[in-house]
């Protein structure tokens, strides 16, 4: 850096630029009044496909291929960029403002969920399954760890890394290092079972995989050279395993509106993901 920075006594917000900075303010609530969409289905979802919006999703397509009906769902797109996420509706379901947001409309009276690790719990109890009473403990301790873990990777190695307005050595380096120790914390369990909690594919693997495995892949922040994450033989054996899993290609494109690929910026059934597979298959 050019210059040393020394921190005033009282902080005062100040335009930073970069990609967020037209929406980032330092205060909590709704910014503007618009109820939110609702469908008919038990489940309504409002979210992007981000990691974080891309783990409820994969879930709830992991239900589905089980048979279990209760969990369909009509997926709304927030776009965060426009700061969809602080409408008086948004904030009613999630008063922190992040996606993704669940309500259930499936009982007598309507439930919300936020925040993506307290979706995939709701839900994998809800419906008995992703959960096993035998790994309970050793899932839990993957869900937390995954919750603590990725804002170092999202917040911290990507945001200095991909999307600051400009590029500081101290940032990049210091998130890179933490990125890098999280590979090989999970290259290293990797070796030993096959799933993150053991066994059986649960909850974990399904909260991991759009952070870790998507990373290890290639497919976030451009950083598969500058991570090395071909060193991670374990981490990518695994990543590739649950890539395959046809539920997890479905979750994926859901509230998906950028990139290449095929996308479904909206989900209202389960024929919506089919035509856009079969469309993007034809190509």
């Amino acid at each position: 850096m050019s210059e040393i920075y020394q921190p005033p006594r009282v902080w005062q917000a100040k335009p930073s630029g970069g990609q967020f900075a037209a929406i980032n303010r330092p205060e909590a609530g709704a910014r503007y009044q618009q109820s939110l969409p609702q469908g008919e289905q038990p489940l309504q979802l409002y979210s992007l496909a981000t990691p974080n919006g891309v783990k409820v999703t994969i879930l709830l397509e992991e239900l589905l291929a089980l048979g279990i009906a209760e969990a369909e769902y009509d997926a709304w797109l927030i776009d965060i960029q426009q700061g969809e996420q602080f409408s008086s509706g948004f904030v009613a379901l999630n008063p922190n403002s992040k996606i993704p947001a669940l309500l259930d409309l499936s009982g007598s009276e309507p439930v919300r969920v936020f925040e993506s690790g307290s979706i995939l719990l709701y839900l994998a109890e809800k419906h008995g399954v992703f959960l096993p009473a035998s790994l309970r403990t050793e899932v839990m301790n993957w869900l937390f760890w995954q919750m603590g873990s990725a804002p170092f990777v999202g917040g911290g190695f990507g945001h200095f890394y991909a999307y600051a307005p400009q590029k500081f050595e101290y940032p990049i380096d210091r998130y890179t290092m933490e990125t890098k120790r999280q590979l090989d914390v999970l290259d290293r369990l990797l070796a030993e079972r096959e799933y993150i909690a053991g066994a059986d594919y649960t909850l974990a693997d399904i909260a991991i995989w759009p952070w870790y495995g998507v990373l290890a892949l290639g497919e976030l922040y451009n950083a598969a050279e500058f991570l090395q994450v071909q060193d991670y033989s374990h981490l990518q054996r695994w990543a590739a395993q649950i890539a395959a899993r046809p539920a997890v290609q479905r979750g994926r494109i859901v509230n998906l509106a950028w990139g290449e690929g095929p996308q479904l910026k909206e989900r209202h059934a389960a024929a919506d993901v089919d035509a856009v597979l079969a469309s993007f298959a034809e190509r």
